[in-house]
């Protein structure tokens, strides 16, 4: 049985593969791509740093091609939105990654396979993983492949800000230092992950902290507060008409 169990996988490592547009020469990194820290070591939060990185940079290199037109914060906000979790969640949705992910016993028990946060994380980590294996242009053209599909429909005028985007351009608006944001605690089971950040103006003796269940969410939630205080205290914070986050 076990090793009939060890062929399906590798079957289906193999169908990965061709979705992905990648074939392994180092499969060790395709199985550390797919492996949650709640299943041991190794696994890929390394991956995961590493694809969140190249996805930002190639992402930025198909919006600078695709609108030509379109100014710096256009294009932050236009990345954003290509590049956030949930985008990602439904990327690893139609790879099927979630049978594929080794996960904890904890992990399994409470729907990890579906939870949205470690689906992104594996499709980070599967960016690494094909960067390290492949190359630079092996990581680009999977980044290619994934969200040259989503630009077809994207409407620059339409995708509002996200609360980090509208802070950052009313701070440069203003000719004033980009936030600066620390990580202050994460806590939790691997599948109950909690962060806290706190955002603080440079020039200025404001901050406040936010929560959440990804660094990055964490993040926005410090940065909507930031704002709310800005606008609170008379200091020309950014409209709601400029977008929500």
């Amino acid at each position: 049985m076990a090793a009939e169990r060890r062929g399906e996988r590798e079957a289906a490592l193999r169908a990965l593969e061709g979705r992905l547009g990648h074939r392994f020469l180092r499969r060790s990194l395709l199985e550390t791509a797919l492996t949650h820290r709640s299943a041991g070591v190794p696994h890929n939060e390394r991956l995961e740093f590493l694809g969140d990185g190249l996805l930002d940079g190639f992402a930025a290199e198909l919006l600078y091609h695709r609108f030509p037109e379109a100014d710096e914060g256009c294009l932050t906000r236009l990345r954003a939105h290509l590049v956030q979790g949930t985008t990602l969640a439904r990327l690893a949705g139609e790879l099927g990654l979630g049978p594929l992910l080794r996960l904890g016993p904890g992990e399994l028990k409470s729907g990890g396979r579906r939870r949205a946060s470690i689906l992104a994380g594996a499709v980070e980590a599967l960016v690494g993983a094909v960067h390290l294996d492949g190359g630079c242009e092996a990581g680009r053209a999977l980044v290619r492949r994934l969200l040259e599909p989503l630009l077809d429909g994207l409407d620059a005028e339409a995708v509002p800000k996200d609360p980090k985007t509208r802070l950052q351009e009313w701070l440069q608006g203003r000719g004033r230092p980009l936030p600066v944001y620390r990580l202050l605690a994460s806590q939790g089971q691997d599948h109950a992950r909690s962060f806290r950040v706190r955002c603080e103006l440079q020039d200025a003796a404001l901050g406040a902290e936010g929560q959440g269940s990804s660094r990055r969410a964490a993040e926005q939630e410090a940065a909507r507060r930031v704002l709310e205080q800005l606008e609170g205290g008379g200091q020309e914070g950014p409209s709601q008409e400029e977008g929500r986050g």
